[in-house]
């Protein structure tokens, strides 16, 4: 399914603050990924704004971030 305007807003928005936190935390992509279980491209695709997040990887980054999920998207 192709995602209009404002869905690649909101997965630019998520992605844009997870790269935001991960780097404040100095992890890599790779990093990260190993922490949530998760492959590297996929943690890449989702910082681009290229994937669309399930709720619960979205979960699981925020809890190893250590940040809130209104942090991640303050909408």
């Amino acid at each position: 399914m192709k995602t209009n305007k404002n869905q690649k807003r909101i997965l630019m928005t998520i992605g844009d603050n997870i790269r935001k936190y991960r780097l404040k935390k100095g992890w890599s992509q790779e990093e990260l990924a190993f922490e949530c279980d998760l492959h590297r491209t996929y943690i890449g695709a989702v910082e681009r704004g290229e994937r669309n997040i399930t709720v619960l990887n979205l979960i699981k980054i925020k809890d190893k971030l250590n940040v809130r999920l209104k942090d991640i998207y303050p909408e």
